[in-house]
């Protein structure tokens, strides 16, 4: 079983960075695909990027150039470095843990959640 714990969120003004972590226990860390999710109001849960085991990575368009995720295999954590923050950018982030690249891009392609962490950037 696969516990993920997210921290790093907060109260932002806009232009501004936070970088998320997700520490993971339990499991084979280094074999997952990791995804960091969001959840806006009103919105459904979108990906906002992952990473495999081999450091391959996948952005949302909105975010490209502006977020960067990463993990260290060592610590079983990865992260989501967050700059040029925006108001859209608010939302409640997930990091979420699966086996397969194929179907990680999907909500449904994974099986293990974190609780969440709250990102609200000012305007």
């Amino acid at each position: 079983q696969v516990q993920l714990v997210e921290s790093g969120g907060g109260l932002v003004q806009a232009g501004g960075s936070l970088r998320l972590s997700c520490a993971a226990s339990g499991g084979t860390f280094s074999s997952y695909v990791m995804g960091w999710f969001r959840q806006a109001p009103g919105k459904e849960r979108e990906l906002v990027a992952r990473i495999n085991s081999h450091s391959k990575t996948y952005y949302t368009d909105s975010v490209k150039g502006r977020f960067t995720i990463s993990r260290d295999n060592a610590r079983n954590t990865v992260y989501l470095q967050m700059n040029s923050l925006n108001p859209e950018d608010t939302a409640v982030y997930y990091c979420a843990a699966t086996t397969y690249w194929l179907g990680s891009s999907r909500e449904s392609g994974y099986g293990y959640w974190g609780q969440g962490t709250q990102v609200t950037v000012s305007s």
